[in-house]
């Protein structure tokens, strides 16, 4: 309880009192939150004092992928032609993209080409038709073989070399599929190769 005497400094404390009391708290500009560009097109978004918080993160910060998507899936449709395999380079071709996200699939030359360093899953299933030859299909990286599949089953109509990995790629490094023993003479038709990325490094 303040007494006030009429007139005198009493009664002007109090009025500069409730005048701080009355007077509405100002919301500070440093909650709001302001998106934040990172390399990489990551949009990161902090809030020191989130409504919500969100599950493992003290900090309420959430992180939303940019525009890096990079997938794609190839398949075989028609039968075997025989200059759709070089007997130089044997790459396995593909003729109908089913998803090329990005761009980075080639469907003339059938070559994935990475667009930036990161960790991509590559999974592949090559069918042999007619055919009793055991083949062997490796997924190759500028040259070298990472990853290979076998089919030598004599006694089926059709038959599949199929295998799937994880592969780090830099910017710029060519995935394909190369037929390295036996033949495809009998054609590779529901033959399909895909992969994307994972994430960036």
């Amino acid at each position: 309880v303040l007494r006030m005497r009429e007139g005198g400094r009493g009664s002007l404390l109090l009025l500069q009192l409730l005048l701080l009391l009355s007077a509405p708290l100002e919301s500070g500009a440093q909650n709001d939150t302001e998106p934040i560009i990172l390399e990489g097109k990551c949009l990161v978004v902090c809030d020191s004092t989130p409504s919500s918080e969100p599950a493992g993160s003290a900090l309420g910060m959430s992180v939303r992928s940019g525009s890096g998507r990079v997938a794609f899936s190839a398949s075989r449709q028609t039968n075997h032609e025989p200059t759709d395999m070089s007997n130089r380079t044997m790459i396995i071709y593909f003729d109908n993209i089913l998803v090329n996200v990005g761009t980075h699939f080639d469907q003339e030359s059938s070559v994935f080409v990475a667009p930036r360093r990161g960790v991509y899953s590559f999974n592949f299933h090559v069918v042999k038709a007619y055919n009793r030859q055991t083949i062997q299909v490796n997924l190759m990286v500028n040259g070298w073989p990472m990853i290979s599949a076998f089919a030598g089953d004599q006694d089926v109509t059709r038959e599949a070399a199929t295998n799937a990995g994880l592969v780090i790629l830099e910017k710029g490094d060519k995935a394909y599929l190369r037929l390295e023993k036996g033949n495809l003479m009998g054609g590779w038709k529901f033959s399909t190769f895909s992969g994307f990325l994972v994430f960036p490094l």
